[in-house]
């Protein structure tokens, strides 16, 4: 269970021993709330150093508790100020580097001022904490050490204000440039946002989220920016979710057999009359077939772009951009492909010059094309199986009509995302999906390779695991048995032990009354001789 926003967001779940015979792994997600918190995301924005919110005086005679954060490209200005005939409270930046709170209850100005090691206008938010009471006063900037300033032994304690309370500054000094938000003043929280309304200059709200937080979207997703947060735009990103981190999959389960009608290629058409001088392609699949075509672009003019997995379990991209040539082969060295694990793969082309990269495989491998370099009046993208393959040379379309089985994810050829369009927006025109398309979480390893193991195993495993437990249960017998034995022992020993005390307690009595006697024989005779000698 996460509680603490700092926990998020998740990035992956890691699942691991899982490939052992008898081993077995499942998780769930249970539905995730969002709660947001005014308190904190409670900003406001000044763009001018003259510009300033007011508030009513603040109250802090005996003990003041000032935090915010802020960010700013500014190196200086007043955060805020309060002040009196004599008396004042102020917290600024007063360098790149330092933040100083300073005050004066009568007795002269007192300073405490922290220094980071790193510039504090980087745009980025800072925390800053202050408090002053009797005896002594401290600032905490971000998580570095707070410093403290004790105050004077004798001398006046109270802090006496009579102006407004100024978020910004009024006087002359120079006043704050940046965003502020979650300012709290002995534990109350100011709505600059509502004065900010109000204020003529300063926005409601902080811009440059992005600036902060934009490195959250992932895969080409774009940040935009929002009053209070930001969002991630994927419409062009093969990817979906609220950081377009999560993979967009299809399973097709494709038979040979075109009579069946259960082919299921994905189509999309591209804006009419696009000419091409580069491309860039990536995909993730998951399939323990080949060969098996991935992907086919044509064009009006018997041009296209193939991707696949050859008979050896390699990566090819074929080109053809030359219609009175031949096809061009570029094939990976990258072997072992179909191995039912989940393998992402890029290509990129400007113009003759070819780049192919396959995971967990660093080096990019680098090719050339002889032929056209412009990819011509581009018609459609094809998925899986291609029914119109009369342009195609004899071997490709023979490809064409295995066309694929497996896992297909994040497929993207330029911006254009077709699988994402294919299952999310199933009714858009410019897509056609023939036979059945299903929405599946791609695993990074092979269905279950071991099910038959795992379930030859169960028995014995169900048996091992009652003969462990009766073991247990056992020891925990022998435990109790001794501990019970230990018990009666002890209690039979104090039993008797209790008895041979009270049978020394009697004798003793008995022999004090003997002495008792004895000695008031002796006051009434009076002492012998030797008797003299033996008190002596």
């Amino acid at each position: 269970m996460l509680t603490h926003k700092e926990s998020l967001p998740v990035r992956s779940l890691v699942l691991r021993d899982v490939r052992r015979p008898g081993s077995e792994s499942s998780y769930q997600v249970g539905p995730l709330r969002c709660y947001g918190d005014k308190s904190i995301w409670n900003a406001a924005f000044f763009a001018k150093e003259t510009l300033y919110l007011h508030f009513p005086t603040f109250h802090g005679e005996l003990s003041a508790d000032i935090s915010l954060l802020f960010k700013t490209t500014s190196s200086s200005g007043v955060l805020l100020e309060n002040l009196g005939i004599r008396d004042f409270i102020r917290l600024e930046l007063s360098s790149s580097t330092e933040v100083v709170f300073s005050f004066d209850v009568g007795n002269g100005p007192l300073e405490v001022s922290v220094k980071a090691g790193v510039p504090l206008n980087d745009n980025r938010w800072h925390r800053i904490q202050a408090e002053r009471n009797v005896r002594e006063a401290s600032l905490r900037l971000d998580e570095l050490p707070a410093a403290t300033q004790e105050a004077p032994a004798d001398g006046h304690i109270h802090l006496q204000l009579n102006s407004q309370l100024f978020v910004g500054t009024a006087s002359r000094q120079k006043g704050f440039r940046g965003c502020i938000r979650s300012l709290q003043l002995n534990g109350v929280t100011l709505d600059l946002e509502e004065r900010a309304k109000v204020t003529p200059g300063i926005q409601a709200g902080c811009p440059g989220h992005c600036s902060t937080y934009g490195g959250l979207c992932q895969n080409q997703g774009r940040c935009v920016e929002g009053a209070r947060s930001f969002s991630c735009d994927c419409s062009s990103s093969a990817f979906n979710g609220a950081f377009c981190d999560q993979g967009i999959y299809s399973f097709k389960e494709n038979l040979v057999n075109e009579s069946n009608g259960s082919s299921s290629p994905t189509s999309s058409p591209f804006l009419p009359n696009l000419n091409l001088r580069a491309e860039n392609i990536s995909l993730s699949f998951r399939s323990g077939q080949s060969p098996a075509l991935f992907l086919y672009v044509s064009s009006h003019h018997r041009q296209y772009l193939a991707l696949l997995l050859n008979n050896a379990e390699q990566l090819e991209v074929r080109y053809r951009l030359e219609s009175s040539k031949e096809e061009e082969i570029l094939r990976s060295k990258v072997r072992s492909l179909a191995n039912g694990q989940l393998h992402s793969v890029s290509v990129s082309r400007l113009a003759d010059s070819v780049t192919i990269q396959v995971t967990h495989h660093p080096l990019k491998e680098h090719f050339n094309l002889t032929s056209g370099v412009e990819f011509s009046d581009v018609r459609s993208l094809t998925l899986g199986r291609v029914h119109n393959s009369q342009d195609l040379d004899p071997a490709l379309a023979q490809l064409g009509s295995l066309g694929f089985t497996g896992c297909l994810s994040a497929v993207l050829f330029n911006s254009i995302s077709p699988l994402k369009a294919a299952l999310i927006r199933p009714i858009a025109s410019s897509v056609v999906v023939r036979g059945p398309l299903i929405r599946s979480s791609c695993g990074p390893a092979a269905a279950k390779p071991h099910a038959a193991e795992n379930t030859h195993h169960q028995p014995e495993q169900r048996l091992l695991i009652f003969g462990l437990f009766l073991c247990i249960l056992g020891l925990i017998a022998a435990i109790i048995f001794g501990i019970a034995s230990a018990l009666a022992i002890l209690i039979r020993f104090l039993h008797r032990r209790k008895g041979t005390c009270q049978n020394q307690e009697l004798t003793k009595t008995e022999d004090n009354n003997r002495l008792q006697f004895a000695s008031q024989s002796i006051s009434q005779y009076g002492p012998t001789e030797s008797q003299k000698e033996y008190f002596i």
